[in-house]
């Protein structure tokens, strides 16, 4: 389950929200480089201005738009509201329960430690989705094969940026080499905190959570709830090693015992 390192340095994705102004231009360069087709972005989904909602085989990018009450400090004025944007995207888990759980080896790893999707060799089995703890991995419902961000493998192959990141007027997503954009992020909420902004935290950095770490972490400045992310995520597939070898406890021991009584009653009949 854990990462695939052959040489090459694990890129990633550091969304700084604070810096978001939901202008969507990340969600317009990965449909365009990618040729996603229309996921009804024209509706009218009364979620603000989100007219996406969630990522999804069609949306590999996803602007949230957050209003959040704020408690006027008058009695007398209403309520304010804080605005809270932030660009969602697959988060390329170290430990990866969509690796973990494909039947046909579809999903694998690259030598930039990112998570792909071969939808030539996908059979729609949709194991995968289930898996991902981040609700990311959605099947097209033309063909139930499953889609989601490539982190532009065809272009980062090549030593160009993903296409997001290049697109993005603001560097709310910034793309490099993991280590040195999670030093960089550091650096950023330590300047926000000293501004006092004490709510700016990272999620998605550390190798001691439930999925190891991602390759695409974030800066948010509110809880990881408020942005519909999972405080605590964990790898559904973290414990399959145990399991696999208690199983095999079980079956050994229970053939074992179908042998002792065979061979005992081979004993009474005097074989």
């Amino acid at each position: 389950m854990t990462a695939v390192n052959i040489g090459m340095p694990r890129m990633g994705f550091f969304t700084d929200t604070s810096v978001c102004i939901g202008c969507k231009a990340c969600e317009v360069a990965c449909k365009e480089w990618n040729a996603i087709p229309s996921d009804g972005a024209l509706d009218l989904t009364g979620e603000s201005f989100d007219n996406t909602s969630e990522l999804g085989a069609n949306s590999w990018r996803h602007v949230a738009f957050i209003e959040k009450s704020v408690p006027s400090q008058d009695a007398s004025a209403p309520d304010g509201v804080r605005w809270l944007m932030a660009s969602d995207v697959c988060k390329h888990c170290t430990h990866a329960a969509c690796l973990d759980v494909c039947p046909t080896g579809a999903l694998f790893r690259t030598e930039f430690d990112t998570v792909v999707v071969q939808q030539d060799v996908c059979n729609g089995c949709g194991y995968c989705v289930s898996a991902c703890p981040y609700g990311v991995i959605d099947q097209r419902k033309d063909d139930g094969r499953v889609f989601k961000c490539t982190m532009c493998y065809d272009r980062i192959g090549v030593g160009q940026e993903p296409a997001c990141a290049k697109a993005c007027p603001t560097k709310s997503i910034q793309f490099g080499e993991l280590d040195d954009l999670r030093a960089r992020a550091q650096e950023r909420v330590d300047a926000l905190h000293e501004q006092g902004l004490a709510d700016a935290r990272l999620y998605g950095d550390s190798p001691d959570d439930g999925v190891g770490g991602t390759g695409a972490f974030f800066l948010l400045m509110d809880e990881p709830e408020t942005y519909g992310l999972p405080p605590d995520p964990v790898v559904c597939s973290r414990d399959l090693p145990q399991m696999w070898r208690q199983a095999a406890i079980a079956a050994g021991t229970l053939l074992a015992g179908l042998a002792a009584t065979f061979l005992g009653r081979r004993g009474q009949r005097g074989e």
